[in-house]
């Protein structure tokens, strides 16, 4: 393998890697919110609590978003390692957990807002 091809891997390994270390910070501040909300649901009523409920649900979808494109982006830089004949570029089965993680707490999130 050529100097270049050794960079270019590296490269995108480490792109991986930040991805990887992007997801993981979303996935736990979703779960740091999640806990913040159930905190703080019994404390706020009326309008201020529906408001805060509503700020949530949507921080929480829009959360969900750049989870599911940085999932994508992790999926399309290890299919380029394969693709060179190289070895797995991450641990597809960490990454796999915690996208699970996110969408039980998202599934959890929208189960709470049921017949708004």
């Amino acid at each position: 393998m050529s100097g270049m091809q050794r960079a270019e891997e590296q490269a995108t390994r480490n792109g991986i890697q930040a991805l990887e270390m992007a997801f993981s910070g979303v996935q736990s501040r979703r779960q740091d919110v999640e806990n913040t909300k159930h905190g703080m649901m019994s404390a706020l009523q009326g309008s201020d609590g529906g408001a805060f409920q509503k700020l949530l649900d949507s921080w929480d979808e829009h959360a969900e978003i750049i989870s599911k494109n940085l999932q994508d982006m992790i999926n399309q830089l290890n299919d380029t390692l394969t693709a060179q004949g190289l070895t797995q570029g991450s641990s597809n089965e960490a990454v796999n957990q915690a996208y699970s993680q996110s969408a039980t707490i998202f599934d959890n999130l929208m189960g709470s807002t049921a017949g708004r």
